[in-house]
């Protein structure tokens, strides 16, 4: 039961981690990137579907995304989501694709897209933790329940809080590797 308990809170931290990562790679850097549009959705035969299940998507240049729609009716319903998601991107139709150019990061956006990094990173850490009061708090209870020795739930406990170092390690290169991918000109 206890190896349950420790497979459960790995699982739920590095789904933790993983969402941090899905965050991160929503935030805009100076490179064009595809994740970029991950979020956008637009309405294909009456139901929403993201870009990337209705155009072919690539990246021609390190600050240009190619959107090759699958059909052409296509073309300004995608153009429209692009400029109305709020990601400040500006596409161009040249009537069978749209371009979306990256423009560069201003010294200013760069550091605001830092403190975000910072914020989701902490997000994370925070997500982490509390599965761990959450985990170290079933061990206790699972302890006292099955008459488990205090030695065994201290070994319980070391693992579960060496688990939460690995992931907040992950968290950390997550945040170091956006932070100089923000600061590349």
């Amino acid at each position: 039961m206890l190896k349950d308990i420790f497979k459960n809170a790995d699982h739920r931290m590095t789904q933790a981690v993983e969402h941090s990562r899905s965050e991160l790679s929503k935030v805009r850097t100076g490179r064009a990137n595809p994740d970029v549009l991950n979020s956008i959705m637009v309405e294909y035969y009456g139901s929403m579907m993201p870009l990337n299940q209705v155009s072919t998507i690539s990246i021609p240049e390190p600050r240009l995304i190619t959107l090759q729609p699958f059909e052409k009716t296509l073309i300004p319903i995608i153009e429209k989501a692009i400029m109305d998601s709020n990601l400040g991107l500006t596409p161009n139709n040249n009537g069978n694709a749209i371009q979306v150019p990256i423009p560069a990061l201003s010294e200013e956006r760069r550091k605001d897209l830092i403190k975000y990094v910072h914020q989701l990173i902490e997000e994370g850490r925070v997500a982490i933790r509390n599965i761990r009061r959450d985990i170290l708090h079933e061990i206790k209870n699972f302890g006292e329940s099955e008459h488990i020795s205090e030695d065994d739930i201290h070994r319980q406990e070391t693992e579960i809080q060496t688990l939460t170092d690995n992931h907040i390690k992950s968290l950390n290169l997550l945040q170091e590797n956006k932070e100089k991918e923000l600061m590349e000109f």
